[in-house]
């Protein structure tokens, strides 16, 4: 009996040890994180010209989903509030920075106020009182959107098996979202181009248990271990974004209104898949 209790000890053991999650995956110190979409940014050809000015006001969660739970209802939303801060860097390092000129308007309160904080200190204390602030620079385009969707379990699945008391599973998840971008002319109000641009996230499960009678049913042994990994929504929502603006500047490309300053092509998502 106690050689028997000792061997399936020995299994549990070993068991868990195949499933214990890495710890190189917990990180201790923050680190820089780089775009998700940074080798696509790399392929896109310098703007034939300067930079545009382009500024963005917000780019909000307009689902409402809250985060899925089977047991209770989340108040936690299921996506970022704040997707402008993913536009405006993706805006920003597209090209090695060489296509857009992003000017602050999500802020822009804070910015007036600063500024008529400066004109106040300088009229009553500073010499300068003639001096006057550069004035503020105006967008030619405006991007606007969100994220539009966020659908849970659109595909679920698993395996799993049991051998004299001793079994493993395997379950995964699927989760889609979906965001949408515009590029709107300021001079006109012209919607020019438009995308949508869906990315899956995928969560997998793994576990491990031992379920052992030890003697005619009176006492029984059960042992169980498992860890699951989710790749995080906010990284989806950022390659999302980030592979909108690679498309938004192809289809900009191909409509005429800009040009490659090298005579290379850049490859769309389509095509890539195609391929």
């Amino acid at each position: 009996m106690i050689k028997n209790l000792l061997a399936v000890l020995v299994i549990g053991l070993a068991l868990s040890g195949c499933v214990t999650p890495n710890p190189q995956l917990i990180k201790e110190v923050p680190e820089l994180s780089p775009p998700p979409m940074q080798k696509r940014f790399d392929e896109v050809p310098a703007l034939d010209g300067k930079p545009m000015t382009i500024a963005i006001y917000s780019f909000t969660d307009k689902t409402g989903q809250r985060k899925p739970s089977e047991k209770f209802s989340q108040l936690s939303s299921a996506v970022t509030q704040g997707g402008e801060s993913w536009v405006i860097q993706a805006l920003q390092e597209v090209g090695n920075g060489t296509w857009f000129e992003v000017v602050e308007r999500s802020g822009l309160d804070n910015l007036i106020k600063e500024r008529q904080l400066i004109r106040s200190t300088r009229e009553q204390y500073d010499t300068e009182k003639n001096k006057k602030l550069k004035p503020l620079k105006f967008a030619g385009l405006l991007i606007e959107g969100g994220i539009v969707g966020y659908d849970s379990n659109i595909a679920t699945g698993g395996s799993g098996a049991r051998y004299f008391g001793i079994g493993a599973n395997t379950q995964y998840r699927v989760d889609s979202v979906t965001i949408a971008m515009r590029v709107v002319s300021v001079s006109t109000g012209e919607v020019l181009l438009t995308v949508a641009i869906e990315k899956t996230i995928a969560s997998v499960g793994t576990g491990a248990d031992v379920f052992r009678f030890l003697d005619m049913g009176t006492k029984a042994l059960e042992l169980e271990t498992g860890y699951t990994t989710n790749e995080p929504t906010n990284y989806a929502v950022r390659a999302a974004i980030e592979q909108g603006v690679v498309e938004l500047i192809i289809e900009g490309e191909k409509r005429g209104l800009w040009k490659y300053k090298k005579d290379s092509k850049l490859t769309t998502h389509k095509e890539q898949i195609h391929d």
